[in-house]
């Protein structure tokens, strides 16, 4: 059975949560407190060297971390994983655009709102974070305008990556119902079998309103 290296609130460890929910495959949980410091420790770096969740540790012992990297790897051989070569090509497409764009607007803006710190950072770097977070959202309307999903017309792990984020972008104080494709393609993945729909607020944690170590 693999472990799953867990924070609660992370939405880029709730990814992997919703994969292993959808495979149906069974998993022991070690949750690190990061706000706190747990990510820094030794025996933590020697299993991700930047000290972030999610990771896994395999049966064997073998560890991964970076949450599209768990995700390729628990997708292979199943409904999520495309196996023509274009279309992982594709799908890589839109695991680069989450882990470039999504993260650095709105997964930003989001944690930043959630956790007090908006406060914290100068009005124009905030600012640019919005102007981007609009930005992703206008492209991904524009995307899912004629597709169901974002990799041939199929449900996979690219939903899955960009989906944890998006659909809250809400909590960041981005306009969500001025995308309606957008907002369509969400409830086409909710209504996925064995959707979860858990998600944690950084409430739930008080260290998270500290600045990561």
């Amino acid at each position: 059975m693999i472990t799953l290296y867990d924070y609660l609130p992370s939405q880029n460890a709730y990814k992997i949560r919703l994969l292993l929910a959808q495979l149906q495959q069974e998993y022991k949980t070690e949750l690190v407190s990061i706000f706190e410091g747990e990510g820094q420790r030794p025996e933590f770096l020697a299993i991700n060297p930047t000290g972030a969740v999610p990771a896994i540790r395999l049966e064997d012992g073998r560890v991964l971390a970076e949450s599209n990297a768990i995700l390729f790897y628990l997708a292979q051989g199943s409904q999520f994983l495309p196996q023509d070569s274009y279309e992982q090509a594709r799908l890589w497409q839109w695991l680069s655009f989450e882990g470039d764009y999504v993260q650095a607007t709105v997964a930003t803006i989001r944690h930043w709102t959630m956790t007090g710190k908006l406060a914290r950072r100068a009005e124009s770097l905030v600012s640019a974070k919005r102007a981007g977070s609009l930005k992703v959202l206008r492209i991904l309307d524009r995307e899912l305008a004629d597709r169901r999903f974002l990799v041939a017309d199929t449900y996979t792990i690219a939903d899955i990556s960009l989906f944890a984020y998006v659909h809250l972008a809400e909590e960041g104080g981005l306009p969500l119902p001025d995308f309606p494709h957008v907002l369509r393609w969400i409830e086409r993945v909710k209504s996925q079998d064995n959707y979860l729909g858990q998600v944690y607020p950084y409430s739930i944690d008080p260290y998270s309103i500290r600045e990561l170590p």
